[in-house]
């Protein structure tokens, strides 16, 4: 697991600067693949996201996986088994996602299985069910999010991991804000914010008896992390530490917890950032009789 191979360097690095990189992973040889997340950022999330689980001898599902690195990192961190899962950033043209996560599982011979499905399709009759699914920075992207969460919780036998971006944090009850168009990030494959108290309840409807939320290390509670276990037992079994000390155990919050008592959200995408969403309204705003 921890050899790397050693090809013509020159053109495993032509290779890789072939690709649009999201990960960056050191594959050795002193190439690194250039992602848009930095190596120290994707080690602050992937101790704050695999930390907490141990991985030792489990099966793993990275669903969402793109370039592999937290699947590649669960391995690194004991999973006798991983199946990275993913359909639209592999077959994306400028992405080449399925492309680089061969690349990386090739170079660094991390023995992943791949599973290429799309977020519609995945659940339990198409990927099975493993001990340990993670469901990354996924979510926000789904038109039909909560069904489809509720789906892929389907897959984890003890433990479900959720990474995903925030909004409504003010309001104590359940919700999630939509973006049409590409009014989030000037990217139009995000719908949702959803707020904690959603997520919250999706999972609890989903089956899970134990839910541990943490901000995330970098963002803060702009994004947050979910370690959903299925039962105490799933928890005494899959948790390094059962007491979670670095989260928050939902089950212990009363129904109208709030979270922040103004959304930072508005601070990171102000009102100006809105110009096609008050474009997209225009059609369906009445004019005022003069």
């Amino acid at each position: 697991m921890t050899e790397t191979v050693n090809p013509d360097r020159e053109d495993l690095q032509r290779r890789v600067d072939a690709i649009t990189w999201f990960h960056s992973i050191d594959l050795g040889n002193g190439i690194v693949t250039r992602g848009t997340k930095s190596i120290d950022v994707l080690a602050s999330e992937a101790d704050a996201l695999l930390g907490p689980v141990r991985l030792e001898g489990a099966s793993v599902a990275d669903i969402g996986a793109w370039n592999g690195y937290f699947s590649l990192d669960s391995r690194r961190r004991g999973a006798a088994r991983v199946l990275a899962v993913d359909e639209y950033t592999w077959v994306h043209p400028e992405f080449r996602g399925r492309e680089s996560i061969e690349l990386v599982n090739t170079t660094l011979r991390a023995d992943l299985e791949f599973k290429q499905v799309a977020i519609a399709d995945t659940g339990p009759d198409s990927i099975g069910r493993h001990d340990v699914v993670l469901f990354l920075g996924v979510f926000y992207h789904l038109f039909d999010a909560p069904a489809d969460l509720l789906r892929i919780a389907g897959c984890a036998k003890d433990v479900l991991v959720i990474e995903s971006y925030h909004d409504a944090l003010e309001l104590t009850r359940p919700a999630m804000v939509f973006y049409p168009g590409a009014t989030l990030a000037n990217d139009a494959t995000n719908w949702w914010g959803p707020n904690p108290a959603l997520i919250r309840e999706l999972l609890t409807m989903a089956g899970y008896e134990r839910i541990f939320f943490r901000p995330h290390p970098d963002r803060g509670i702009v994004r947050g992390i979910y370690h959903a276990f299925r039962s105490s037992d799933a928890l005494t079994r899959r948790a390094v530490d059962p007491s979670m000390p670095r989260s928050i155990d939902m089950s212990t919050l009363p129904a109208n917890h709030r979270f922040v008592d103004a959304n930072p959200v508005r601070r990171v995408i102000p009102g100006a950032s809105f110009p096609r969403l008050r474009r997209w309204l225009r059609p369906f705003q009445r004019r005022n009789p003069r």
